[in-house]
């Protein structure tokens, strides 16, 4: 595939599977071997699109109306780059706290390797300790 269809791809990934809550597009999208980081932090991996639909159906449990908006992307060779930001209300029990009522606005960053029309790799880096400050299960402590 060429860059422009990737980033078409990824394009079609962020308004289904985030925007829109369509699972089937995990499996359509992500090859059966892909391995993803930086989802549920540093180190996390997530391993094919049975790991992943599973995510995504705790992040929109937690946050079902999120809405997620590409602010940049471009692609060159197998690789995609996208810096998006999110709009969502903390309204579900999870990420394994109770559900605050709070609109939370995060931002992040994501690369992607595409490999014959699938996703194969990912990396993110997204703001989650701004989300637990926003829901409240995070303080920063003041400075001494």
């Amino acid at each position: 595939m060429s860059a422009d269809e990737n980033v078409q791809l990824m394009r079609r990934w962020f308004q289904e599977v985030w925007n829109e809550g369509r699972i089937q597009t995990v499996y359509d999208l992500l090859a059966p071997d892909a391995v993803a980081k930086g989802q549920r932090g540093a180190a996390a991996e997530i391993r094919g699109p049975e790991e992943f639909a599973k995510f995504v159906r705790e992040m929109r449990g937690a946050f079902p109306d999120i809405k997620v908006h590409v602010e940049d992307v471009f692609g060159a060779g197998d690789k995609v780059v996208l810096r998006w930001s999110g709009v969502m209300t903390h309204t579900g029990d999870a990420p394994g706290l109770p559900a605050s009522g709070q609109t939370v606005r995060i931002g992040g960053i994501t690369i992607a390797q595409i490999v014959d029309g699938r996703i194969v790799a990912g990396w993110d880096s997204w703001d989650q300790l701004g989300m637990l400050e926003q829901i409240g299960a995070y303080k920063q402590p003041l400075a001494a």
